[in-house]
């Protein structure tokens, strides 16, 4: 007898994109909801539900990461291009002293 395909198995093949994931999830919300389905078929729609749920999350979760890491590099960027300017002008010239001496405070 020839072995059936799982889900997981397909899913491995070509990984779902959030879209494809999402709209998946709410057809079978939907048809959990409406429709008249036996036991087997209501926990099959459970199965699948909960499998493209974990997808969903595991894209979010990686666009949080990629989007908190955008972030940190832009702020680490504007903190150095503003390092320059403090150093500049936190020097001062005292010029009550013979030696001209250069003070940063």
């Amino acid at each position: 007898m020839a072995r059936r395909k799982s889900n997981s198995e397909n899913d491995d093949a070509s990984p779902l994109d959030f879209e494809t994931a999402l709209g998946g999830l709410e057809s079978i919300v939907e048809a959990m909801e409406n429709e008249h389905l036996a036991l087997e078929e209501l926990v099959t729609h459970y199965e699948k539900g909960s499998e493209l749920l974990q997808r969903c999350e595991s894209i979010l979760q990686s666009a949080k990461e990629r989007i908190e890491i955008i972030t940190l590099r832009n702020q680490n960027q504007i903190a150095l291009d503003a390092t320059p300017n403090l150093v500049e002008t936190n020097i001062m010239i005292d010029d009550s002293d013979d030696d001209n001496d250069i003070r940063l405070f």
